[in-house]
């Protein structure tokens, strides 16, 4: 009797709500809402489940407040910020949600000491979690036919904006297109930077409330195509508590970088995450470079830039002046453009040195010294006698990943024992290392590059491969051109980790770096990945393979490799999805001119790729933001 009165109890908990909150969700449903695209429902729910995997109702509470701001306030009706005060409930029983507030004095007003207070004329934005199976109808049917991902292991989020009439009765409405973008804002934000609240030590021991230091972190969010408004990316601010905030700067063009107005140190992005416990001086590693004009090797401090853009090097004043006058002139503008960059492109919440001016010594001083050890060997030149996918293997996983600590590289399966749903769909490395329990000191991103590429272009970039592998399906992935991936199985694995058992993915990679003894070989990597490796060129191999469902290749180098004509020509006369990254984005831009070259429309443009390797590379003549991957673009996507 006991046991039946207490499952009654949990059902009655889940349907009509308990503790703090507004109970669940109403019966609005997205798919009315005006002029929404079935993309938006999907990239709403996507982040919504992007913020249930990192749990912050595991030490945030009601009490806990946070400010936030998405972008400026002129992007916005009525030139403000729509919900600027954000609350989770859930994490002391009751509803799980995360609630927003027209002002912190209206989050203020609806807290009990116990439950929510249904105060008169506050509005509140929020997204519950709910189980599917106590859903509306209306709902259960948009989550079956959009596909729509799971957060957790059952349950959707249900988005309504709520206010209660003096009576306390509570009235609900679907949020508007403007609304819905605002919430989106702040669910990729606060999943990537409530993870790095730091409890203040100092508060009471006797106390079961976590309190917090205080707080301010921005982060760049990329807008998805429906939401963008011709910006591809908005700063995101989160703060604890609310007041610490940003005002704008109105006297330049950078009016939307912001400058603080109260808080105890100067606030940063979530790409200048504090480096307190990084101790490499990487200066004292540096590299020879080479003069621009005269091909001069040039070091250290007799490194001369341009004076304009800061993105080419010279040995002296005369050689600049020379290279202006017959080529620089006419890309120096261009070069600026990219240069300015930098910032954004940078991904410095990682506390390993992200700088490679010289691969050897910058291997030896990450790990316990990882140089010529494991699948590291392919990135610096002293393995450059051995073939591409004949490294002297291992059957450790410690041993492929170099020796690093056990809690620095992945290792297993997910994630039965997390309960975490199929498929993981991850959109930047922070969710990556969250999802693996891995720490920002390990330097796995700079490999993993290249497999959570693939991944990413198979469950975000190619709508073909994601829905296939919703189905569980399988999916045929032609891999053009590979070389040290060969030598690289071992992370290539984290595809099938990740996937997390739905659906298959046949990969078949083909190129002349293949070597001959390894040609017609099939690998199973997981449980669901396999990998065929054939040697040769991709337009005369093509005929004898599967047809693909997406075409990949990565760091490409077009202008390097003139056998790319022919299978950008092949891949424009069969119609194939394709999809390409590069280092740089001058790289890109040659690569756009030899695609346009063969007759392709680029229609997935040069965008940065979330997984790049978070390692910067320099080149021998010019100081070009350069990383592994840094670039995606697409044809026939």
């Amino acid at each position: 009797m006991d046991s039946h009165l207490k499952k009654l109890f949990l059902r009655y908990r889940e349907q009509f709500g308990s503790g703090p909150g507004l109970g669940p969700g109403s019966g609005t449903c997205l798919i009315n809402v005006e002029n929404i695209s079935p993309s938006i429902i999907k990239s709403l729910y996507s982040a919504a489940a992007s913020l249930y995997r990192t749990n912050p109702w595991k030490r945030l509470r009601p009490d806990h407040l946070f400010g936030v701001k998405v972008g400026k306030d002129s992007d916005w009706t009525g030139k403000k910020q729509s919900f600027p005060c954000v609350q989770f409930i859930g994490g002391d029983g009751g509803d799980l949600a995360l609630y927003m507030f027209r002002s912190e004095n209206d989050a203020k007003t609806m807290m009990g000491s116990r439950e929510t207070v249904r105060a008169p004329n506050v509005e509140v934005f929020r997204a519950t979690y709910e189980v599917e199976s106590l859903m509306f109808p209306s709902h259960k049917k948009m989550i079956k036919s959009l596909l729509l991902e799971i957060a957790g292991t059952d349950r959707f989020p249900v988005f309504d904006v709520c206010r209660c009439n003096s009576s306390g009765d509570l009235r609900c409405r679907n949020p508007t297109i403007e609304e819905l973008r605002f919430m989106y804002g702040v669910l990729k934000a606060v999943s990537l930077v409530h993870p790095l609240l730091q409890e203040d030590y100092d508060s009471p021991k006797w106390s079961k409330f976590i309190s917090f230091d205080p707080f301010i972190e921005t982060v760049d969010v990329q807008w998805p195509a429906d939401m963008s408004k011709g910006n591809d990316l908005v700063a995101v601010t989160f703060s604890h508590p609310p007041g610490q905030g940003y005002t704008e700067k109105s006297n330049s063009s950078s009016a939307s970088t912001p400058t603080k107005q109260s808080a105890a140190s100067t606030p940063t992005k979530h790409s200048d995450f504090k480096k307190e416990e990084t101790f490499f001086d990487l200066k004292s590693i540096g590299s020879l470079r080479q003069c621009a004009q005269c091909e001069k090797e040039v070091f250290g401090e007799n490194i001369i830039f341009c004076d304009h853009c800061n993105g080419i090097i010279y040995c002296s004043s005369l050689c600049q002046k020379q290279h202006w006058k017959e080529s620089h002139k006419g890309v120096c503008g261009l070069y600026k453009a990219m240069m300015e960059r930098e910032d954004e492109l940078a991904i410095n919440i990682f506390t390993f040195p992200c700088s490679n001016e010289h691969p050897c010594k910058y291997l030896e001083i990450l790990g316990n010294g990882i140089h010529k050890k494991g699948m590291w060997r392919r990135k610096c030149p002293c393995y450059s006698h051995c073939p591409f996918g004949l490294l002297p293997t291992t059957a450790k996983l410690s041993e492929s990943w170099g020796g690093l600590e056990d809690d620095e590289y992945p290792h297993g399966s997910l994630l039965q024992k997390d309960r975490i749903s199929n498929p993981v769909l991850l959109s930047s490395w922070p969710e990556y290392y969250n999802l693996r329990s891995l720490p920002l000191s390990s330097p796995v991103a700079d490999i993993l590059s290249h497999p959570l590429t693939v991944y990413y272009i198979l469950t975000t970039l190619s709508v073909v491969s994601k829905n296939l592998l919703l189905k569980g399906k399988e999916v045929i992935l032609h891999y053009i051109g590979p070389e040290e991936e060969l030598d690289w199985m071992p992370a290539f694995t984290e595809i099938s980790h990740i996937l997390n058992g739905m659906g298959n993915v046949q990969i078949v990679m083909v190129g002349p770096g293949v070597p001959t003894n390894l040609s017609g070989s099939t690998l199973g990597i997981g449980s669901r990945v396999r990998v065929n490796i054939v040697r040769g060129i991709y337009q005369e191999e093509a005929p004898y393979l599967p047809p693909p469902h997406v075409v990949v290749g990565l760091n490409c180098g077009f202008d390097s490799y003139s056998s790319w004509i022919g299978a950008l020509e092949l891949i424009k006369s069969k119609g194939l999805s394709a999809f390409f990254t590069d280092q740089s984005e001058i790289l890109c831009a040659k690569a756009k001119q030899v695609i346009r070259g063969a007759g392709l429309h680029i229609t997935h443009p040069v965008t940065p790729n979330p997984f790049r390797s978070p390692v910067r590379n320099y080149s021998l003549s010019t100081n070009l933001p350069s990383y592994s991957n840094g670039f995606v673009l697409g044809v026939n996507t």
